[in-house]
């Protein structure tokens, strides 16, 4: 019967007070989605380190005749000096750390520069002999590409050692720095939520002033008293929450796995599974947000 009597009080709430609970709603939802996106968007940015670091090579460029670094003052790089490079991989010292590697000429590295820049200008300026000669290197462990950095720089007739995570790391700074945007952004949404809910719950106490001084003077407990308030918190910040987790399902569905999944054949993309894990998290942070802005609206409340 208390039971019966508390979620009746609760009701009664939500209905005097129907436009502020929208409100919360809609505040909680927007929130909460940016919580979502949030995650959605470091769980991308783990999945696609474990993608393109797996794939990242050392490029070892060759000189050419254009090159004018202090290993490069003979000009292009002899046959001897390329046969020197391979000798070095194939080494004891580097083939514990090599995977596999193989060796890019002019012809190819002009004919691959050709596709990727199709229609670019640039195209027709570049010569095959402008282009280095590059052995690519695959490691067994991407992060020790130091070793092959230190091993084969400063080597007669190589012009650069470079690995390319460095330019993934690069990409991957600004990703997160999105991520932290879109985190800061929902942080605030969430402070403003809680505002929101403890004004709507208060609000609500006051409407229902005499009612809660009759139930004080009958001898009625502060946690009778607070409970119905608080569910009527936790119903409008789990129903934002609901709206939230179906958004990012959503997005996952029609706009990752939709649209860029289309685009974006060679990428590793976050799926389903993925959102499904995202929405009890914003469900437990709505619920313990409202908890516990309710709670304290009331008992301040009650207090005065």
């Amino acid at each position: 019967m208390r039971l019966a009597l508390v979620l009746s009080e609760a009701a009664n709430g939500l209905r005097r007070n129907a436009s502020m609970v929208v409100s919360v709603v809609l505040v909680t939802f927007i929130s909460l989605t940016f919580v979502g996106a949030a995650i959605l968007m470091q769980m991308q940015i783990g999945q696609m380190k474990n993608f393109w670091y797996e794939k990242a090579q050392v490029g070892i460029y060759m000189c050419t005749d254009v090159s004018s670094g202090e290993t490069c003052t003979g000009g292009e790089a002899t046959p001897e000096q390329i046969s020197a490079v391979e000798t070095q991989l194939t080494s004891a010292t580097l083939t514990p750390f090599v995977d596999r590697y193989y060796f890019e000429t002019h012809e190819q590295a002009f004919e691959n520069f050709q596709e990727q820049f199709k229609g670019n200008p640039v195209a027709d300026y570049v010569t095959a002999d402008q282009l280095n000669e590059t052995f690519w290197v695959n490691l067994i462990d991407p992060s020790q590409s130091d070793v092959l950095v230190e091993s084969l720089s400063g080597q007669a007739g190589v012009e650069n050692v470079a690995d390319q995570r460095k330019y993934l790391d690069q990409i991957f700074s600004v990703l997160n720095v999105a991520s932290y945007t879109a985190i800061g952004i929902a942080g605030l949404m969430l402070v403003a939520a809680a505002l929101l809910i403890a004004t709507t719950i208060r609000l609500s106490a006051f409407s229902r002033r005499r009612e809660l001084g009759i139930m004080r003077l009958v001898g009625a407990s502060n946690r009778f008293i607070q409970t119905p308030f608080i569910l009527e918190g936790v119903f409008a910040a789990l129903l934002g929450s609901l709206l939230a987790g179906g958004a990012i399902v959503g997005i996952v569905h029609f706009f990752v796995q939709g649209y860029l999944g289309a685009r974006l054949s060679g990428f590793a993309l976050v799926g389903m599974e993925d959102a499904v894990l995202v929405v009890p998290i914003l469900l437990v942070v709505g619920a313990v947000l409202a908890a516990f802005s309710a709670n304290f609206a009331i008992t301040r409340y009650l207090k005065v």
